[in-house]
């Protein structure tokens, strides 16, 4: 393990998870247009899936071989990282420490496993879940998207309920409601103004 950096007096590590198909990429596409967004950064997930249509490498994703990936990992390169969906994902520590060290709040947008990772590593993390408004709604989503097969969305829909039921872990939960993005956005904008207020002389250890 790299020894740990400490980030700026507070700066937030903020770690946006909740099913797949809920609306993570587009509420932190809304967050972007949002006033203050200079003081986020948003780390780029590394992944070993491959790109969906429009999907851009080191946009919305670093798309890495398998390879690849496990040299990162194997060298301590990733904060965390996990199997999900039959494919790696990892966050790249370096991004996350450079950030926080400049005194901007660092977003990760990551599943419930990664989650409960930094949280034991960064025990001052910010937890926010992003709910969908019902599972059907939920389910409906994943249908309309149609970048899965009927096996992967099966497994999608299997997994979104085991996430479900571990929304009570994190600190905060914010529902995305349907046409409603930038009033999610704003609700999120406004616990991480909260929690920075409330923890201005916090130094996170990553």
């Amino acid at each position: 393990m790299t020894a740990p950096v400490l980030g700026a007096a507070g700066a937030l590590l903020v770690i946006i998870s909740g099913p797949s198909g809920v609306g993570k990429d587009t509420i932190i596409a809304a967050m972007r247009r949002l006033p203050g967004a200079a003081a986020y950064h948003y780390v780029v997930t590394c992944t070993t899936r491959a790109p969906r249509p429009g999907e851009v490498d080191g946009i919305d994703y670093r798309f890495l071989t398998p390879e690849a990936f496990a040299r990162i990992r194997e060298a301590a390169g990733f904060l965390e990282c996990a199997e999900v969906h039959g494919n790696w994902y990892g966050t790249p520590r370096d991004s996350v420490r450079a950030a926080l060290a400049a005194g901007r709040h660092v977003v990760l947008k990551i599943d419930v496993q990664g989650a409960a990772t930094v949280k034991r590593e960064v025990p001052d993390a910010l937890l926010i879940f992003l709910m969908p408004p019902s599972t059907e709604e939920l389910f409906s989503r994943l249908r309309a998207r149609g970048t899965e097969s009927a096996h992967e969305l099966e497994v999608r829909q299997r997994n979104a309920m085991d996430e479900l039921a571990r929304r009570d872990d994190y600190d905060h939960v914010v529902e995305n409601r349907t046409g409603e993005i930038d009033r999610t956005a704003a609700a999120i904008v406004r616990i991480i103004d909260d929690e920075q207020r409330a923890n201005a002389d916090r130094r996170l250890r990553v």
